[in-house]
C-alpha cells in the first residue's frame, strides 16, 4: 500500500564530485513535514554537501530535488530562500560590527519612504520574532557582544525573518556549552510545533536520540539507512554511520594517587593572575600540578579562563603575575614564545582549527609539517626535502585515517573532522612531553572520536602529561586522571578519577557547591 505521507524534503539519486573524488554518490533523503530530523555520518560521509545542495550553493551532477512534493532546481540560495529554506552554517557569518536587528535584516532591509531605511520597522519586526520564538536576543545590541550560544540564536532569527519553513542547522550545538544545548533543544522543539520542517546535521547521537523523529545515516557519500529515532540506539546508530561496532568509551588504566605522588611533576602553575583581551580579570590566581603521565582535565563554562590559561601557556600571552615551571624550567615570560614553547617539547591541539590550528590555504601535507618544516627530517640547509614531506603526510594521512587520503589536496577542502585529524596528527606526531589541548573532538563524528581518545592515552601512556579542556563532561570524565573544576579564573575543586559525575561538575561549573 502506497504511504499518504507528505514530504518537505524530498532528494533522490543525488551526485555531486569534485574533481574525481564523489562527495555524494546516489545519496537520498527524506523529510516530512513539521519534524525534526537528524542526518548523520562520519566526517566526510556528505552530509554538509547534500544539505548545501538542498540550499543551492552546489549543483549537483546528477538527482532530483523535490520540496513540499514539487520537482525544483536550485542555482543559488536565493532559489532557496524564496521556496523558504533556510540554512544555519557551522561557522556563522554574522556583521560583528552590526546590531542583531541590523544583521537579521542585512540584505532585505524594510525601506520607509520608498528610499530609506526603516531602523524603527527592523528592530520592530526583530523584536517579534525574538518574543515569538523565545530566543532571548536583544534587537540594539551589538554581535561583537554576543556569546556563542546568542550568536547561534541569532543566526536562526535570520532564517526565521526570511520567513523560512525548512531549516538547515549544520553542527548547531559544536560550540555550545551544557547548558546553551538545554535552551537550544527548547527552541527548536517550539520551531517544530509551530509547523517548522528541521534538519539537523551532527555527530553528536545523544541529542539525536533526544530531539529527532527520525535519521538519515550517510557513510562515504551514499544513504545508507533512514530510520525512526525511537527505535535507534547510540550504538545501532554509530554502526550505521562507520560500518562497525564503535566503542563509546575508550578503556584506561587510571592513574591512581599513589602512582601521582610518585610521579615528577611535568607542569606547576602558581598564583596566575591575567586579563582576558577586553581587559577584564580572567584568571585570578590559578594554581594547578599536572605529573608526567597524567591526564588533568578542566572543566567550565568557556570564558572562565580556559583560553588565557593556554595562551599563556603556549607563549601567547603574558601574565600580570604568578609562576610557571614547565618541565623541569621556570618560564621567563620577558623571553618567552610559542618556537621557545614548542622547542622544548610542547605540543597545542587548539581549540578553533580554522584559527589557530591549520592555513587552510595550505595543503594536507603542509599543515602536517607546520612548525616542523626546520626540522632536520623535512629540510636541508637551504630547502624543504618534498620527498621526505610527502612520505611522512602520507604515512600521516593513513595512520589518522585523513579523508580522502590525497595530501596533496588543499586543507580547507576538507571536512571539519578531516582537518582536525591532520592538527591532531601534527601534533601527536611531535612525541611531546606535555601536550596542551582544548577541545578536541568538536565536530568530530564518534569514530574519530574513538580514535582520538585512543591516540590521546596512547600519548599518556609513553609518560606525557596532558591539560585537557573541553566542554564535554562525558570526554572529560572518561579521559582524566584528575578532575579541576574552573570557574572565574580559579580552581573551585579537584578531584580524582571516579570522585564526581557530570551533575556535580555542572553545578561547580556554574559556581554552585558540589
Amino acid at each position: 500500500m502506497e504511504t499518504t505521507e507528505t514530504f518537505a524534503i524530498e532528494l533522490s539519486g543525488v551526485t555531486k564530485r569534485f574533481g574525481g573524488i564523489y562527495a555524494n554518490k546516489d545519496a537520498s533523503l527524506k523529510v516530512r513535514k513539521g519534524e525534526i530530523h537528524a542526518l548523520v555520518g562520519e566526517n566526510g560521509a556528505g552530509k554538509s554537501t547534500l544539505m548545501k545542495i538542498l540550499y543551492g550553493m552546489y549543483r549537483p551532477d546528477a538527482g532530483e530535488i523535490k520540496v513540499n512534493g514539487r520537482a525544483v532546481t536550485l542555482k543559488s540560495p536565493k532559489d532557496a530562500i524564496d521556496l523558504r529554506i533556510g540554512m544555519v552554517h557551522q561557522y556563522f557569518m554574522l556583521v560583528k560590527t552590526l546590531t542583531v536587528a541590523e544583521n537579521v535584516v542585512l540584505g532585505e532591509e524594510p525601506v520607509k519612504n520608498g528610499f530609506s531605511m526603516d531602523y524603527a520597522g527592523a528592530r520592530e519586526e526583530t523584536r517579534r520574532l525574538i518574543e515569538k520564538f523565545n530566543l532571548l536576543l536583544d534587537p540594539d545590541a551589538l554581535v561583537s557582544n554576543l556569546s556563542v550560544g546568542e550568536e547561534q540564536r541569532l543566526e536562526i532569527l535570520k532564517i526565521l525573518y526570511r520567513k523560512a519553513d525548512i531549516l538547515i542547522l549544520d553542527e548547531p550545538t559544536a560550540v555550545l556549552t551544557p547548558q546553551e544545548i538545554k535552551y537550544f533543544f527548547d527552541i527548536i522543539r517550539k520551531l517544530s510545533s509551530e509547523g517548522k520542517t528541521v534538519v539537523l546535521i551532527t555527530h553528536k547521537l545523544k541529542e539525536v536520540l533526544a530531539l529527532s523523529g527520525s535519521v538519515t545515516v550517510m557513510r562515504q557519500g551514499a544513504t545508507v539507512a533512514r530510520v525512526e529515532t525511537a527505535g535507534a540506539t547510540e550504538s545501532s546508530l554509530a554502526q550505521l554511520m562507520v560500518g562497525r561496532p564503535v566503542v563509546f568509551q575508550v578503556e584506561r588504566a587510571p592513574r591512581t594517587k599513589e602512582e601521582l605522588e610518585k610521579s615528577d611533576t611535568a607542569l606547576s602553575v602558581r598564583e596566575l593572575k591575567a586579563m582576558s583581551a577586553k581587559g577584564h580579570a580572567a584568571l585570578n590566581g590559578l594554581s594547578l600540578e599536572i605529573k608526567k603521565g597524567e591526564i588533568f582535565g578542566i572543566a567550565g563554562v568557556e570564558g572562565n579562563g580556559q583560553s588565557e590559561l593556554i595562551e599563556i601557556l603556549t607563549g601567547l600571552k603574558r601574565p600580570v603575575s604568578g609562576s610557571v615551571v614547565m618541565l623541569g624550567k621556570d618560564i621567563d615570560f620577558s623571553r618567552n614564545s610559542p618556537r621557545r614553547m614548542f622547542d622544548s617539547g610542547i605540543a597545542h591541539i587548539p581549540e578553533d582549527r580554522h584559527k589557530k590550528g591549520l592555513v587552510l590555504d595550505y595543503s594536507v601535507a603542509e599543515n602536517l609539517i607546520l612548525g616542523r618544516h626546520r626540522e632536520p627530517a623535512f629540510s636541508t640547509m637551504t630547502a624543504i626535502d618534498f620527498k621526505s614531506v610527502a612520505a611522512f603526510s602520507a604515512k600521516a594521512a593513513g595512520d589518522y585515517g585523513i579523508y580522502p587520503p590525497r595530501t596533496d589536496l588543499r586543507a580547507g577542502a576538507l571536512s571539519g573532522g578531516n582537518q582536525q585529524k591532520i592538527v591532531v596528527a601534527r601534533e601527536l606526531s611531535r612525541e611531546p612531553r606535555l601536550l596542551i589541548v582544548s577541545q578536541p573532538t568538536r565536530g568530530v563524528d564518534v569514530g574519530a572520536i574513538e580514535f582520538i581518545h585512543k591516540k590521546i592515552i596512547e600519548t599518556r601512556d609513553l609518560g606525557c602529561a596532558v591539560l585537557l579542556i573541553s566542554a564535554e563532561l562525558s570526554e572529560i570524565l572518561s579521559l582524566s586522571d584528575r578532575v579541576g573544576v574552573i570557574y572565574r579564573g580559579q580552581l573551585a575543586g579537584v578531584f580524582g578519577a571516579g570522585e564526581v559525575g557530570e551533575e556535580q561538575l555542572g553545578l561547580l561549573m556554574m559556581g554552585g557547591k558540589a
